[in-house]
């Protein structure tokens, strides 16, 4: 499976290209934001509806700039437009791009010879096209960096995030410890990091052929059998090289996005384990492989850690859940229902899909997907329909002898949706690391809420292990409280249970009373620098 079409040139044109790129980045942070753009997309003399639709186009990540291959799709784009070629998404899969010649830019080559000093970082270039890297954040988010970010350092709408992060959400989490209570804090990684889909489903489903048959591979550390043969949590991404490193080590890598998996402890660290590999489509995503769900006792007094935890931990991290179901398995298990009862929250990720459906006929298909439905009825609290795929994800042809002709055509429509829906995973990124930013402002506001309201509950003097007991105990009339005193929609709030367990080994008096300082900083975050964060980097020709 290919995500877009990589832009490519010849290493005559990738090295104008590359003088181009040095000039127009006023600021030499490897990022061509809207007004570098205007300025010098201008010099094209292309009408500006043109122009909109040429950034909307290379900027498909909506991330607010351009980096360097996306720069050589916009020139690239307007050489088509000044050829009179209409331009559209389909554009930039055209064989011919490659020996396009570079676009004609009035007054470029004038303002090139005054700063020639800018060309000597082509020299720098090495061949095909470099990873234009952004101005470092890593220090942003260190102890010692307590000075406000300046608004300059702002180059991209994630840029944004973390400096609003940083400023306004932070120090509410870490004042009412919401990281102990709901998800750990973030770090640079966790807004840099690729999207994520995750695989879920009984055993012997076909989560691992799924993988391998997207990266038509098999990737280091890949075992596939009918008995339970994926043990641990595999982390599918990109690396230099083919190799796997363990859990213990990935969740004390800096660049890495799984520290708070440390929360779960060496036993679940011990069953995870990342496996890289150089391949396109891991340059776009990351797959998260899980073990079997198992029925019965086994799955919960055999695990030496909390895999509800862990899968609801990956699920926030996540931008497509797939539920794989095979029609031999179509039961599910008191277990897996925990499982996807965890996803709560994450309904708008999930997808499910019968896998292996060319083992039956058609006849048995019909009864298999009603049954199917039948069974997520009763587990997915929802009046909306859940969108199945039905198919046989693996390497070997469709048995036309099983489904017929009919079933054929029927499984090769449903992976080509399928494939859509994880094609359009890179260009939603953005918008669902917005999304789920500011899911989580809303539910340390909440948290902080509640926090307070408890500690206000607390006596001054006497009786307090009574009393703090007594709100543990009455948490539910508590969190209506709040509920009502605030206005808050009753499904923001946390789980009661979990709540009071985590609670419970804190003393309520030590907590802090609300700041509303604090709380006015993160309504201003949700009514006013997020919207003007957006607006800053739209479309520079809105």
């Amino acid at each position: 499976m290919e995500i877009g079409a990589a832009s490519s040139c010849s290493k005559e044109h990738q090295k104008i290209y590359h003088e181009w790129f040095a000039f127009a980045d006023s600021d030499g942070d490897g990022r061509i934001t809207g007004p570098d753009a205007i300025k010098f997309f201008g010099m094209s003399r292309l009408p500006r509806a043109d122009l909109k639709q040429v950034w909307a186009i290379a900027d498909s990540k909506r991330l607010g700039y351009l980096g360097f291959g996306e720069f050589v799709t916009a020139m690239q784009l307007v050489s088509l437009a000044q050829a009179g070629d209409e331009i559209t998404p389909d554009s930039i899969k055209r064989d011919d791009l490659s020996s396009l010649n570079p676009p004609v830019l009035e007054g470029l080559d004038t303002l090139l010879a005054r700063s020639k000093h800018l060309v000597k970082r082509v020299d720098q270039a090495v061949d095909g096209f470099p990873q234009a890297q952004g101005p470092s954040t890593d220090h942003w988010f260190t102890s010692k960096s307590s000075k406000k970010i300046p608004l300059t350092a702002v180059t991209s709408v994630i840029d944004g995030l973390k400096r609003l992060y940083i400023e306004k959400l932070k120090p509410l989490e870490v004042a009412y410890k919401f990281n102990n209570f709901v998800s750990p804090l973030l770090t640079n990684s966790d807004f840099d990091a690729k999207p994520m889909v995750m695989l879920l489903g009984q055993y012997s489903t076909g989560k691992t052929t799924f993988i391998k048959h997207l990266l038509k591979t098999s990737y280091p550390g890949a075992h596939i059998g009918p008995e339970p043969t994926t043990d641990r949590f595999v982390v599918v991404m990109s690396g230099p090289d083919e190799r796997t490193i363990p859990g213990n080590t990935l969740a004390v890598q800096a660049d890495m996005p799984f520290s708070g998996l440390t929360t779960f402890g060496t036993s679940f660290l011990s069953k995870f384990e990342c496996s890289q590999m150089p391949h396109p489509l891991l340059e776009h995503i990351t797959f998260v492989d899980t073990p079997g769900v198992l029925s019965g006792e086994k799955q919960r007094t055999q695990r030496s850690y909390e895999f509800t935890g862990v899968t609801s931990w990956f699920a926030a991290k996540c931008d497509l859940i797939l539920l794989l179901f095979d029609p031999h398995k179509l039961d599910i298990s008191d277990e897996f229902k925990r499982v996807i009862g965890s996803l709560r929250g994450h309904d708008d990720k999930i997808r499910v899909v019968l896998n292996k459906a060319d083992q039956i006929d058609t006849q048995q298909l019909m009864r298999v997907y009603g049954a199917l439905m039948w069974s997520l009825g009763k587990v997915l609290n929802t009046p909306e329909v859940s969108r199945v795929y039905i198919g046989s994800f693996n390497d070997k042809p469709v048995k036309e002898s099983a489904v017929g002709p009919i079933g054929k055509e029927l499984f090769e429509k449903e992976q080509d949706d399928l494939l859509s829906d994880l094609k359009d995973i890179p260009k939603k990124a953005c918008d669902r690391r917005i999304n789920e930013f500011v899911k989580r402002a809303r539910a340390a506001k909440i948290h902080a809420y509640i926090i307070g309201h408890l500690k206000n509950q607390m006596p001054t003097m006497m009786g307090k292990a009574k009393a703090q007991q007594r709100l543990i105990d009455n948490l539910e009339d508590e969190f209506a409280k709040v509920q009502r005193e605030h206005h808050l929609p009753a499904g923001d709030f946390p789980y009661v249970d979990h709540f009071r367990d985590v609670l419970g080994g804190y003393s309520i008096d030590k907590f802090e009373k609300v700041k509303p300082k604090m709380i006015q900083a993160v309504d201003d975050m949700l009514g006013y620098d997020i919207p003007e964060l957006l607006k800053n980097f739209r479309n520079p020709y809105e």
